[in-house]
């Protein structure tokens, strides 16, 4: 082995030296590691699009309100905590619960399928004229505005402020429904914690029908063109959904038929305690399951997992909800 001269190794000593103190020197100028970015904690904007022929169908997502479980009718706690928890839905705040309303494009026709709680419900909700304008679209090129019913989830966007936020809208509502929620006799005569819903109700459209836009309508009526009133009254006395038809494809548009996709699809006999006649909600629910199944339609649902947008199929004695697949706007279909 060969021992190097004595100043070869004090040289080599020195270099080593002054690699050392150099990486010290960069390493003391380096900045000192930067704490990770706050979370966001936000949502995107509420909005999904897809095609029905030539029609453009928009779902807006006006916010979740948590249902306490005790609303369901004709079924036990033991089975509606079963329900819920095969399909991993927490029961604890509340059952999370989505309101959704729906813009179709028909190329003739702005139409907006119910418009949200605005400030009726608190913060969580609200949303639709915001994601309607994150949408591409704004509330003043909306011609037709069609309501399911009057409960507030669904027309208390009609106003701000007692203005409307539709300003160049017409309002169609079934004339049962009408003929209910905008009674004051009516609203007389119900329970004292009913009362508030007629209240809201009136004021909601208030504007619309000083106006001369509030059309009442009947069963099965042609509200524009490609567009047509499907009674499932029960949960309101006019409560009705749209029939959508482009290109040989169809989309219902069916309000309240289901408020939790976990419960009343595997059970349509379960009605909810808000239902005006549950028996009758609970029979038109199996009317419009079936309908939807068969046909294979589209259907949009205002309290179904947002976007709401999917299929029925018949499975046993009840259905299973199959939601639509996330992908691009296709037009060649």
């Amino acid at each position: 082995m060969t021992t190097l001269p004595c100043f070869l190794r004090r040289r080599r000593l020195a270099v080593s030296l002054s690699v050392v103190l150099a990486l010290a020197g960069a390493l003391a100028q380096a900045p000192a590691a930067s704490a990770p970015p706050a979370q966001q904690k936000t949502q995107v904007p509420g909005y999904y699009r897809m095609m029905l022929g030539q029609f453009e169908v928009t779902a807006l997502y006006d916010g979740h309100v948590d249902l306490d479980t005790k609303i369901f009718r004709y079924s036990s706690p033991r089975e509606v905590q079963r329900l819920l928890a095969r399909m991993f839905v927490a029961s604890t705040p509340g059952m999370q619960t989505a309101v959704n309303a729906y813009l179709i494009h028909t190329g003739g026709n702005l139409v907006l399928v119910d418009t949200g709680t605005a400030a009726c419900f608190g913060s969580a909700l609200g949303h639709v004229a915001q994601n309607l304008r994150a949408a591409g679209y704004e509330p003043a090129q909306v011609d037709t505005v069609l309501l399911t019913h009057l409960h507030p989830d669904h027309a208390c966007g009609l106003v701000a402020d007692g203005k409307p936020v539709f300003a160049n809208a017409t309002v169609y509502v079934d004339q049962a429904d009408a003929a209910y929620w905008l009674d004051e006799a009516a609203a007389a005569r119900a329970p004292q914690d009913a009362q508030a819903v007629f209240a809201l109700a009136r004021a909601a459209v208030a504007p619309y029908q000083a106006a001369g836009r509030l059309r009442a309508y009947g069963a099965g009526d042609t509200l524009v063109p490609g567009v047509t009133a499907v009674p499932e009254h029960g949960h309101t006395p006019g409560h009705s959904g749209y029939l959508f038809r482009s290109g040989g494809q169809g989309m219902l548009v069916w309000g309240d038929v289901v408020h939790s996709h976990a419960v009343q699809f595997r059970r349509p006999e379960v009605a909810m305690a808000f239902d005006v006649d549950s028996r009758q909600a609970v029979s038109a629910r199996k009317a419009i399951l079936a309908q939807a199944a068969r046909g294979k339609l589209w259907v949009a649902g205002a309290h179904l997992p947002f976007p709401g947008i999917g299929h029925v199929r018949a499975e046993g004695h009840g259905y299973v909800w199959v939601p639509v697949e996330y992908g691009p706007v296709r037009t060649d279909r």
